[in-house]
């Protein structure tokens, strides 16, 4: 009876064991709060994953920055010390130099051409371009259109930028055209941004609103313009090599996962974008939102000669004029 009892204890004790062992745990990372756009991607990602592979697969989230910020996440995707991110475009340049053509100012329309961008064609030839360099782009995601805040003074013409001393992401194309505004640029990682702008170090940041609103910015920032002066795409990224050691079914299983975090993702930012406005004018924000945005194009029409002689005037137009 004992021997039984023991023989039965030792293959339920192994039964758990293979199981613990059948399920691989990987770490995904955002640098914005869980109660975000980039959180509610992530959460979405996760739960997918391990519903469409039978829980052989549980991925972690971390938030706030506690793997690092996005350039150290994605260089760690890269190394494969971690397996997968979600970031802003900011610091992809860096890694992945042909997703630069994204970040020129005033290159998309509205939310609808964007994503009709990054999903159909030109989109996912730019994801492909990844696998050369040590990742899986599994999808494109979204952080929305970019707006100035400050602690100085509101900003209504382009006039008003000269001077400020602006944080900006570790973006050559960003800071480029921001040093055309006349900005004092000063690159840093987005952990560091919101003790930064308490202790004055810079004046202000730009960033769309999901994030003016989850970083709680309306603490340390007055003014806020609506510029819309970039579209800001986020993506998933996967360590190539985990990515090819899955099963086909299960390569898929997480780009779909991906494709529903996007969707997740999207929502989100609508709704911030619909209800942050009043929202940020009822913490007691100065918003400008009546901006003539002609003259901010007009500002940087010697950045853009110097753009389209980079990226190619046909390649930014094939863009602005996608539909």
């Amino acid at each position: 009876m004992q021997l039984t009892k023991l023989a039965l204890g030792l293959g339920l004790a192994l039964g758990m064991a293979a199981t613990a062992l059948a399920q691989t745990t990987m770490r995904i990372s955002i640098s914005t709060a869980q109660n975000s756009h980039q959180g509610v991607a992530i959460d979405t990602f996760a739960k997918e994953v391990e519903k469409r592979t039978g829980g052989r697969y549980k991925v972690q989230t971390f938030y706030n920055g506690a793997l690092g910020g996005e350039r150290e996440s994605i260089e760690a995707v890269q190394l494969g010390t971690q397996e997968l991110a979600f970031s802003s475009t900011g610091p992809v340049p860096n890694f992945v130099p042909e997703t630069k053509i994204l970040d020129v100012p005033f290159l998309f329309r509205d939310k609808a051409h964007a994503r009709a961008v990054l999903d159909g064609p030109i989109g996912q030839d730019l994801l492909a371009k990844f696998d050369a360099k040590g990742f899986k782009a599994l999808a494109w995601a979204e952080n929305g259109f970019r707006h100035m805040t400050n602690s100085k003074r509101d900003v209504k013409t382009p006039e008003d930028l000269k001077g400020l001393k602006m944080r900006t992401m570790e973006n050559p194309v960003h800071i480029a055209a921001y040093k055309g505004f006349g900005i004092i640029t000063t690159p840093m990682a987005f952990p560091e941004v919101f003790t930064a702008l308490q202790q004055g170090t810079v004046d202000g940041q730009e960033n769309p609103l999901p994030v003016i609103i989850s970083a709680k910015f309306d603490q340390v920032q007055k003014h806020l313009s609506l510029t819309g002066h970039v579209y800001s795409p986020c993506l998933f990224v996967m360590n190539k090599a985990v990515f090819d050691k899955l099963s086909p079914a299960d390569k898929q299983a997480f780009i779909d996962a991906a494709k529903e975090g996007t969707k997740a993702n999207r929502a989100r930012v609508d709704e911030d974008d619909a209800k942050g406005v009043a929202d940020l004018r009822a913490k007691g924000m100065t918003v400008i939102d009546d901006l003539d945005k002609s003259k901010f194009v007009a500002a940087l029409a010697p950045v853009n000669a110097q753009f389209e002689k980079e990226f190619g005037k046909a390649n930014l137009d094939k863009i602005r004029n996608y539909k």
